[in-house]
């Protein structure tokens, strides 16, 4: 899926993608639209902290099935071709969603936080003054993508400016997609017929999943050649939430099943699901019917009263079911012509067209609670529950919460989550509250020896509180946007696990929030608010030899009296003014002597200013920035 190339004299990203036409133009009458995407070239810097990173926002379409990053990098000196300088390697890190979280100094993270995977290239100088790169990703997911780019941190040596020219080092990426138009969209509960000729190689189609969907049940029935029907059908069934299809994705061989069912479990929600037939090399046409059975979880076999919300879930009654409506009250049989709404079970108006009714799942995805959002400032969200903070989790079911965030304008911060446990309504029980933080949909969890916060298909963050250890906390740097789902049960420990409790109602007190920063980059780092073009993010910027994402890494932190002694001898350095200003005071220039004092007595206060965080000096606040110009956090 990822690959990195650096086109010689005989191969582009042109070509690159004429290949890629020829290939996937297999999977059946397609028309592809390329589109071309490209960025001011910027000045790199040696790499310090997040904010020394120059950070690239780039928006991949849907339906694309296959994105490549020109990589173009380049040196100037004076104006010129800097030929001259030395080869600084660039190191580019890429991620879907929100910005990249890199450490390239491997240094310590602030306790309870997590690292979100980013995927890292190193460009190396092929020519004197300019090289190239190209990264290609095979159907990536539609969205935001995030470049960073930087490079290696300075070895410390001092230089005089001005007695040569600066090298400068400038990157430039150019984005190039290829999306197909006109996939074939199969609606849940409906069967068609389809036919893949010999001359193709696959057959690509798409399906959207709504919410309160547990499962998704692909079905390929009546699968014959040349209108002959065989024991095996001679195909590959695959499928992939948000993008087409690729080699790991979850992946069913027809020729051993008959029928061929591929079943994704707890499937993305308000998603688009990719499903690709592709056959074996034969010389024969495939004819195959494919329909898409759908799990609607929002009803089940208990009673309603049992379902309903209430104060004790922290909802009012006038909300009912919150996120949506369930698919078999959105999903009209009128949507297809020809199919009657009076439809039975299993209805067929056409030889090539039959449906099939939902199926109701057992086990029922419980009434999710939205949040309140209250903005107070920039990355400052505080997420507000009905009736909260203290919840309350019944011991039978799940407590089910979501938090929306913002696209793009909320995954330049920090989200932030802590739960107490409240140890008053325990009555004696030993009780563990477990949570899990998932993004795009809920991860249910049951009762089980060990509860884990994972899927097939996802995996969640796992939080827990008990009597031993009653508050736990979580802190994702750079979320992605969209909805996050905490599940929230309570599970009793015994001889042969955790189960589910009885009559035992416990309370938790749950914050959720968006910071700028990990507390506020702590005592010896700032906080900055930072703009490339139109997107907004934060960063810490670490002093005094500090390091890490939060400034907490004291590995290399300078000592207190090196900073005191640093702080004075730089302090002192300013004595050197008054010698010009003796003698100018002494030949009677009034206006050069006032000059004097004024540069000594600022030069020495910018030095106070400079070191505040260190020496905890107060003078003044200073309010500056690296980037272009925001407001300091």
């Amino acid at each position: 899926m990822w690959q990195l190339e650096r086109p010689g004299p005989g191969c582009s990203p042109p070509r690159l993608l004429l290949l890629v036409y020829s290939f996937f133009c297999a999977a059946g009458d397609c028309l592809f639209v390329t589109d071309y995407f490209t960025r001011t070239p910027r000045k790199l810097n040696a790499f310090n902290s997040f904010a020394s990173v120059e950070l690239f926002h780039f928006n991949v379409p849907e339906d694309t099935m296959m994105a490549v990053w020109n990589l173009i990098t380049f040196k100037e000196q004076g104006g010129t071709f800097g030929d001259s300088c030395p080869n600084r390697n660039v190191t580019v890190y890429f991620r879907s969603g929100a910005p990249p979280v890199i450490n390239p100094l491997h240094t310590h993270f602030p306790r309870d936080t997590v690292i979100p995977g980013s995927f890292a290239v190193t460009l190396t100088w092929t020519l004197p003054n300019r090289t190239t790169g190209a990264f290609n990703v095979t159907s990536p997911l539609p969205g935001d993508w995030f470049l960073a780019a930087h490079l290696p941190k300075d070895e410390g040596k001092i230089s005089v400016k001005g007695l040569s020219e600066e090298c400068q080092y400038l990157f430039q990426p150019q984005l190039i997609v290829q999306k197909l138009i006109g996939i074939s969209v199969l609606y849940p509960g409906y069967f068609i017929d389809q036919m893949i000729p010999v001359h193709n190689r696959s057959a690509l189609y798409k399906v959207f999943v709504p919410n309160y969907i547990s499962k998704v049940k692909v079905q390929l029935v009546n699968c014959s050649t040349k209108n002959k029907s065989n024991d095996t059908c001679p195909v590959v069934l695959k499928i992939r939430a948000r993008a087409p299809p690729v080699h790991n994705s979850s992946a069913l061989d027809c020729r051993e099943w008959n029928p061929c069912e591929l079943v994704a479990l707890v499937p993305a929600w308000e998603q688009w699901y990719y499903i690709l037939v592709e056959r074996y090399l034969s010389n024969s046409d495939v004819y195959f019917r494919i329909g898409v059975q759908v799990t609607d979880c929002s009803k089940s076999h208990l009673s309603k009263d049992r379902a309903q919300p209430s104060s004790s879930m922290n909802m009012p009654q006038s909300f009912g079911t919150a996120m949506g409506f369930s698919l078999s009250e959105t999903l009209l049989m009128a949507s297809l012509p020809g199919l009657s709404q009076n439809a039975s079970p299993l209805h067929t108006s056409e030889d090539s067209i039959i449906y099939l009714a939902p199926t109701a799942d057992t086990n029922k995805c419980w009434p999710i609670r939205p949040t309140l959002r209250n903005e107070l400032d920039t990355f400052s969200v505080h997420f507000y529950v009905f009736f909260g903070p203290n919840i309350s989790v019944p011991p039978d079911r799940a407590a089910v919460f979501a938090i929306n965030l913002m696209p793009v304008l909320d995954s330049g911060g920090v989200l932030n989550m802590e739960l107490k446990l409240n140890l008053s309504t325990l009555k004696g029980a030993n009780l563990t509250v477990f949570g899990c933080l998932n993004h795009g949909m809920p991860l249910f969890l049951r009762e089980n020896s060990s509860p884990k916060c994972e899927s097939e298909s996802a995996a969640g963050f796992f939080l827990s509180v008990n009597v031993s250890s009653n508050i736990t906390k979580l802190r994702i740097p750079y979320p992605q946007t969209g909805t996050w789902y905490l599940g929230l049960r309570s599970l009793c420990a015994t001889e042969h696990g955790f189960e589910a409790c009885t009559n035992v109602t416990v309370e938790v007190y749950m914050r959720s929030y968006l910071t700028p920063c990990i507390n506020d980059c702590g005592t010896y780092g700032q906080c900055k608010l930072l703009r490339t073009n139109n997107y907004l993010y934060a960063a810490c910027e670490c002093k005094a030899g500090w390091n890490g994402w939060g400034c907490t890494d004291n590995s290399e932190a300078y000592s207190y009296s090196f900073q005191l002694l640093s702080t004075l001898l730089l302090c002192l350095s300013n004595l050197m003014f008054v010698p010009p200003v003796a003698i100018a005071i002494r030949s009677h220039y009034l206006l050069e002597a006032s000059v004097y004092i004024f540069t000594m007595f600022f030069s020495t206060v910018s030095h106070f200013i400079t070191i505040k965080p260190v020496t905890e000096v107060h003078i003044f606040a200073s309010e500056t920035s690296t980037k272009q110009p925001t407001s300091c956090c």
